[in-house]
């Protein structure tokens, strides 16, 4: 059994030992308060509740306690054993009153079961605690003997490739010796030889120098050229960059002149709908649909409110409003497509 098993079977025992623990506690609030509260002065009956309440905090302290002793491994002495038979006994006795004094013994049987099932599950819940704690420490014992027996092997293995290494080392030394010498030797051979190699290359570099002293003149010659050839360019692309600018200059300002009397043109052709929507007046009857779309068109065009285009169109401001709002749609999205 793994360490992961261990704990998984240590959380299933938790959990159910809460389970019956909560449910034992429910079970005698509600049998053992009939029982408080028949044998309790009527002014005080309200406290009824609070001695089944005091025992069920016994109950979770000495097993919540007892559980955390058993998974540390430790014992609590007697104190604990004589807490935990003392509250058993105690919600057994609450538990199974009523029925005992009214002589029934099917109710003391049944009233018997939770108190019952809650000291044997303590007893019980210790003992396998204790055990999962044993099962823990062997397991934490067998881990920590196979790491021990793992480093032992690893510092061995280690070990053994240090004495191959050095042993490597040596036999690499010995070949380096060797291998200086030889490459010692054939030093010497090749210095001589670049000795007489770098007395013929000097005469050769020297024959080099001269013509590459009469090819750099020529190149100066043509590089002098070229850079005369570029300047002249250059000037020329100025003077079109510089034509070409106030070219776009001039066309940038016509179009700024232009589209200022399209805007004027535009300002006067809505005063004159605004102002001709205004001088109409509101109809005597509601105009047809059709017509009264062109109507509000014209006058949302025209910056007319909403309130006064209803006026004029004769239908309400609800539907006016709902074609303004179409309207403005339509040049949003007019908008989002030109960008």
């Amino acid at each position: 059994m793994n360490r992961v098993q261990i704990r998984s079977s240590e959380r299933a025992l938790s959990v159910g030992t809460w389970l019956i623990v909560g449910g034992a506690m429910l079970y005698s609030v509600l049998t053992v308060t009939p029982l408080m509260a028949a044998h309790t002065p009527a002014e005080w009956r309200w406290t009824a509740p609070i001695l089944p309440l005091v025992v069920d905090a016994a109950v979770v302290i000495v097993v919540r306690l007892d559980s955390v002793l058993a998974r540390l491994g430790g014992h609590g002495g007697a104190w604990p054993v004589a807490l935990r038979w003392m509250t058993g006994a105690m919600t057994l006795a609450l538990n199974i009153g009523v029925s005992a004094l009214a002589g029934d013994l099917v109710g003391v049987a049944v009233h018997a079961v939770a108190p019952l099932l809650l000291i044997v599950t303590a007893e019980a819940g210790l003992a396998y605690r204790r055990a999962l704690t044993a099962a823990v420490l062997a397991v934490d014992s067998r881990e920590r003997a196979e790491e021990d027996d793992r480093e032992r092997k690893a510092a061995e293995r280690d070990l053994n490739r240090l004495r191959a290494a050095r042993e490597q080392r040596e036999h690499e030394a010995a070949l380096a010796r060797e291998q200086r010498d030889h490459e010692a030797a054939l030093a010497r051979e090749a210095a001589e030889r670049q000795d007489r190699i770098r007395r013929e290359e000097q005469a050769r570099l020297e024959e080099a120098e001269r013509a590459e002293r009469e090819a750099a003149e020529r190149r100066e010659q043509i590089r002098e050229q070229q850079q005369a050839e570029r300047e002249r360019l250059e000037r020329e692309a100025a003077q079109q960059r510089e034509l070409e600018a106030r070219q776009r200059a001039e066309r940038e300002r016509q179009d700024r002149a232009e589209q200022a009397e399209r805007e004027r043109r535009e300002q006067e052709r809505i005063e004159r709908e605004r102002a001709a929507l205004l001088a109409a007046g509101p109809p005597p009857e509601k105009l047809p649909e059709e017509q009264a779309r062109v109507t509000v068109q014209a006058a949302f065009a025209a910056g007319v409110p909403v309130r006064v285009a209803a006026e004029l169109s004769g239908w309400s401001v609800g539907w006016a409003s709902a074609r303004y709002q179409e309207h403005r749609d339509a040049l949003a999205t007019a908008a989002a497509l030109g960008r």
